[in-house]
C-alpha cells in the first residue's frame, strides 16, 4: 500500500511546572505533529520536538526538513517496505535526528495499523506494561524534597534527580533528599553534562562514602567528551549511564570499544528512528550493557511511541518516561498514571491527534 501524503502542525503545550536541568528550564514543549496517509486512507501519526539546547533540532529547521527533504523521499512508497523507507529516511540528510523521528514514527504507526497490531509487537514485544520513573527538577535542595516527596506519595519507587549545577550544591541537594526518604526509594542520578572529569569523580566519590541508593549516574560530562566519560567509569563504583554521548548505532558501538560507560540512554530524538534506536539497544546487548529508554521533554505520542519500544527490545531494561505526566494534555491520562504506563491493545501507537 502506498503512501500518498504526508502533512504536519505545530503545537505548543504548556507544562504543569518549569522543568530544569542544567542545560535548560522548559515551561512548555513546542511540538509538530506528522501525519501520513496510505492510498486505502489509512493514517500514521509522530511528532518531533525542538530541543535547540540538546538535538540542535528548532521548530523553522524541523518545518523545513519535512517539508522540503523527507516528505518527498517517501511520497509514492509502499509502506511495506518499512526497512528501506527508514533507510531512505536516515540517508536524506546530516543530523536533524528529531524530524526524522517523528517521520518513523508516522510509518511505523500506519505499518502496525496495516498489521492490525500493537506497535510493541511489530518488534516482538508481549509485555503491554511498564514501570515508570519521576523526574525531580533542579532547584534549591528544600523544593527538591518537596518534589521528591509528592512523587513518592504518587506511589514511584525510583527519581530521577537532576544535578550538574555547582558540585557541592548537588552533593546538597542529593543529601537532603536522603535524609527525608531514607533509603526505600531508588536514585538515579542525571548531571545532564554539567561536570568536567575530575570533578565527577569527586562528587561521586562523595556519594560513595555517604553510601545514598543511588543506581546510576547519568552523563556526567559533557557530550563529547568521551574519554573524559571513561575517566570516570574507570574511577568509580557506581554505574555511569551515557546520555547525551549516545546519538546513533555507531556512538553505541564507541562506547562499548572503549568501554567508556556501563549503561546507555536511548531516545528517540537522539537516534532519530525506532528502528536506529532498536540497533542501539542489540549493540549494547552483545557488549553486555544494558539500555534505558528516556526522552526529551515531548509529547505523550512521542513518549508512547518509545515505550513501545521499550517494551519489545529484551535489553532495554529501565524505564525513564515521564514527559506525559508533566504535560497538561488529557490524552496522557489515557496511559500514562503515576508510575504505571500501560499500553494500548489497538492497532498502531494507540493515540490519534485530535488536530489533524
Amino acid at each position: 500500500m502506498k503512501i500518498r501524503e504526508a502533512h504536519f502542525f505545530t503545537e505548543h503545550t504548556p507544562l504543569k511546572k518549569p522543568f530544569k536541568t542544567a542545560v535548560r528550564t522548559a515551561t512548555k514543549i513546542n511540538s509538530i505533529t506528522v501525519k501520513i496517509t496510505l492510498e486505502n486512507g489509512t493514517t500514521g501519526y509522530g511528532t518531533a520536538v525542538a530541543t535547540e539546547a540538546v538535538t540542535g533540532d528548532s521548530l523553522q529547521g524541523i518545518n523545513s526538513i519535512l517539508d522540503n527533504i523527507l516528505f518527498p523521499s517517501i511520497i509514492g512508497n509502499d509502506i511495506e517496505n518499512i526497512g528501506v523507507n527508514e533507510k531512505i529516511i536516515q540517508t536524506s540528510c546530516v543530523g536533524n535526528t528529531s524530524a526524522k523521528a517523528a517521520l518513523s514514527m508516522a510509518l511505523y504507526d500506519a505499518y502496525a495499523k496495516q498489521l492490525n497490531v500493537p506497535l510493541y509487537q511489530i518488534f516482538g514485544g508481549k509485555v503491554n506494561t511498564l514501570v515508570n520513573d519521576m523526574t525531580i527538577s533542579i532547584n534549591e535542595p528544600s523544593e527538591m524534597v518537596q518534589d521528591a516527596k509528592k512523587a513518592v506519595a504518587q506511589g514511584f519507587t525510583t527519581l530521577k534527580i537532576k544535578v550538574g549545577i555547582n558540585g557541592q550544591k548537588d552533593i546538597e541537594r542529593i543529601q537532603s533528599i536522603y535524609d527525608e526518604l531514607g533509603n526505600d526509594i531508588i536514585l538515579r542520578i542525571d548531571a545532564n553534562q554539567g561536570w568536567n572529569a575530575k570533578e565527577a569523580v569527586k562528587i561521586i566519590g562523595e556519594f560513595e562514602k555517604r553510601n545514598y541508593p543511588i543506581e546510576f549516574i547519568e552523563q556526567p560530562v559533557p557530550q563529547h567528551d568521551i574519554q573524559g566519560l571513561k575517566f570516570v567509569r574507570d574511577r568509580v563504583n557506581i554505574p555511569i549511564m551515557a546520555d547525551e554521548s549516545v546519538y546513533s548505532a555507531k556512538d553505541a558501538i564507541e562506547i562499548v570499544k572503549l568501554q567508556a560507560a556501563d549503561l546507555i540512554n536511548i531516545k528517540l530524538m537522539k537516534a532519530g528512528s525506532l528502528s536506529e534506536a532498536y540497533k542501539i539497544a542489540s549493540i549494547a546487548e552483545t557488549a553486555g550493557i544494558e539500555c534505558m529508554l528516556g526522552a526529551m521533554m515531548e509529547s505523550t505520542l512521542s513518549v508512547l511511541a518509545a515505550a513501545h519500544l521499550a517494551a519489545a527490545h529484551p535489553n532495554i531494561t529501565k524505564i525513564d518516561l515521564d514527559p506525559p505526566l508533566w504535560l497538561n494534555d488529557n490524552q496522557a491520562n489515557l496511559y500514562f498514571q503515576n508510575s504505571k504506563i500501560q499500553l494500548p491493545e489497538v492497532a498502531g501507537i494507540g493515540l490519534n491527534p485530535v488536530s489533524l
